[in-house]
């Protein structure tokens, strides 16, 4: 029988996959890696405020990340710089604050913890904080799926189709906030963008509807997840990167069979 700390590491793991599969697709299809890697980046300076005020990693997360969110949508709307380099500005800063303010107020954290997550370590209260900002992801995912698709087609046709696209950008980042939050904890500030977008990157050349795109893409990362985990547990590796490293496996796989997929399809 297995110890309840790997079953709660693969509830959370789990749960993670669901999320990151679904919401990684949009990234995917709107070329937004680097605003999900940026996001990730602002987490520290919301881990040293959470920690420093007491009022918790994920809720200062939550507070910074939604926070950076919208100074970017409200610099994009002003047109003062590519955002690219915005992302790069904001992204950086917030990270050196944290680092900075962790610094100064002597706050003790496993740094190699947060960059690259434990989730082995995952307790009960992480599983309901995962489990609650999950569920509340995918009921508002569900809400305006079709909105979101619509959008990432065509912000032309989606105007004409009465969508207000500032509102549904904003819903956008904040729902790309709460994956965030709840995420970094369990695989790390530098591997949340690989939970995002390589379950999405697999899943693409085999689908060829976004409702089966997002289905495959919560599959495999569920499928890397449990892998990624077992590896971990049977060599004594870093769980996080030994998940990415199986998903990285996995991109290859794939790759390599649609390629030949391709080529038997054309010849």
């Amino acid at each position: 029988m297995m110890d309840s700390f790997i079953i709660m590491a693969l509830i959370a793991g789990i749960g993670i996959a669901v999320v990151t599969g679904i919401m990684g697709c949009f990234v995917v299809w709107r070329r937004m890696a680097y605003f999900g890697d940026s996001l990730a980046h602002s987490a520290m300076l919301g881990i040293a405020i959470g920690i420093g005020f007491g009022i918790g990693i994920s809720t200062g997360i939550l507070l910074i990340c939604s926070g950076f969110a919208m100074l970017l949508l409200w610099l994009q709307q002003r047109g003062i710089l590519a955002t690219d380099t915005l992302l790069g500005i904001l992204a950086h800063g917030a990270l050196s604050s944290g680092v900075v303010l962790i610094s100064i107020a002597g706050i003790s954290v496993d740094l190699h913890a947060l960059l690259f997550g434990d989730i082995l370590t995952v307790t009960v209260t992480d599983l309901v904080v995962i489990g609650g900002g999950g569920i509340l992801v995918l009921i508002i995912v569900s809400l305006v799926w079709q909105r979101l698709v619509l959008m990432t087609l065509s912000d032309d046709l989606a105007s004409a189709e009465g969508i207000n696209i500032f509102w549904m950008r904003l819903v956008f980042l904040l729902l790309m906030t709460l994956v965030v939050a709840v995420s970094v904890r369990i695989v790390g500030i530098l591997l949340i963008t690989s939970m995002l977008i390589i379950p999405a990157a697999i899943a693409r050349p085999f689908a060829r509807r976004p409702e089966i795109m997002a289905l495959l893409a919560v599959v495999v990362g569920i499928l890397g997840v449990i892998s990624g985990i077992a590896l971990s547990l049977t060599v004594d590796t870093p769980t996080g990167p030994s998940i990415v490293l199986i998903l990285t496996g996995m991109f290859a796989l794939g790759m390599t069979a649609s390629s030949l997929s391709e080529r038997l399809r054309l010849g």
